[in-house]
């Protein structure tokens, strides 16, 4: 009973300093990229990389996302991670914490392909914005 109260403590605590998975960061501007293709030039952003949120829906439900983390969307109330409607973190951030992991978050980086990784974050991140 103690040790889950400890635990439970340490979770808020690393989520609160953010040193869990999620986070409340601002988004970042999408960089713009310019190719020339025959002659003409073509503008593309970033944004066109990103991910496919319904796919990504699947993949949060397989991938055990809801065991941990609070979203609504996805009809999940974990309470391990971050609550992710709570925190609204921005694509780019849930990219970089499914990616590398951080303090309780595991990295999925050999578990998740990088388009899993991509849809699961268009996924979090459509779902949470205001």
């Amino acid at each position: 009973m103690r040790l889950s109260i400890v635990v439970a403590l340490l979770v808020g605590l690393l989520a609160l300093t953010g040193t869990g998975c999620g986070g409340d960061d601002a988004d970042e501007p999408s960089a713009t990229e310019t190719t020339e293709t025959d002659g003409e030039e073509t503008a593309t952003t970033d944004d066109d990389a990103e991910g496919n949120a319904a796919d990504g829906e699947q993949v949060f439900a397989g991938a055990g996302c809801g065991g941990c983390h609070t979203l609504s969307a996805a009809g999940t109330n974990g309470s391990v991670g971050p609550d992710l409607d709570g925190a609204s973190p921005s694509y780019d951030k849930v990219v970089e914490r499914v990616t590398n992991g951080r303090g309780v978050m595991p990295s999925f980086e050999n578990d998740l392909s990088a388009q899993e990784i991509q849809d699961v974050a268009a996924f979090v991140a459509s779902s949470v914005e205001g």
